[in-house]
């Protein structure tokens, strides 16, 4: 299963994220020895202990909701944050990759889904941000792009409009804030459910836990 997403992915030119999330090392190291590096986890603590028995060329993404308190957790080795819901959290990746003499990647998280349970921005909230005094000045992170989480349903045409609307959500924020900038080029949706849909419509991450893995 795992050679056969990466396929189908590699096709769309689209990139797979194991989501390693509450696995054993033992089992993150078998789907390393087949080849794939990227893992992603949303419990920096478990993280952090999970990188330091992983090789060094595993590549870890951050994708739950992040407490600013954690974020020193993992700044030192993170290589992108998909979950910036806020420009208190971005402050705060900021000042902890600096510490770090790093350059944090990130993506804006927005609010697509028919549930009120998740997080993420509002477009404007995201527009707003960016265009504060507060954002221009920070100079270690770096935005990459968009994340974001479907409802979680058998309603194939609402997922697709969900993800259609954050496409839109990515195409906007590019012409607008990043037209020369290569780095925004990120759009984080599709899980186990739905990663069909999401490559369809522009998805160039796709966060995949137990069709690799197996349920927990």
């Amino acid at each position: 299963m795992l050679n056969q997403i990466r396929s189908e992915l590699s096709a769309q030119n689209a990139r797979l994220v194991a989501v390693s999330k509450t696995h054993p090392v033992a089992r993150i190291l078998e789907i390393y020895q087949q080849g794939q590096r990227i893992f992603g986890e949303n419990r920096p603590q478990e993280m952090l202990e999970k990188q330091a028995a992983l090789p060094a060329d595993t590549e870890w993404h951050f994708i739950g909701h992040l407490q600013t308190n954690k974020v020193k957790i993992i700044a030192s080795f993170v290589s992108l944050i998909h979950s910036v819901d806020s420009l208190y959290l971005l402050q705060e990746i900021d000042k902890q990759a600096l510490k770090n003499n790093r350059v944090i990647d990130c993506l804006l998280q927005f609010h697509i889904a028919k549930e009120d349970t998740k997080y993420g921005l509002k477009e404007q909230e995201a527009v707003e941000m960016l265009q504060s005094s507060a954002f221009s000045i920070l100079q270690n992170v770096r935005l990459c792009g968009v994340m974001g989480m479907a409802t979680f349903t058998d309603d194939t045409d609402q997922v697709r409009g969900e993800f259609h609307q954050l496409k839109q959500i990515f195409d906007h924020l590019k012409a607008t804030f990043f037209p020369q900038s290569d780095h925004f080029s990120e759009i984080s949706m599709g899980m186990s459910g739905d990663w069909g849909v999401a490559i369809e419509e522009g998805s160039t991450l796709v966060r995949i836990g137990s069709l690799i893995f197996g349920e927990r």
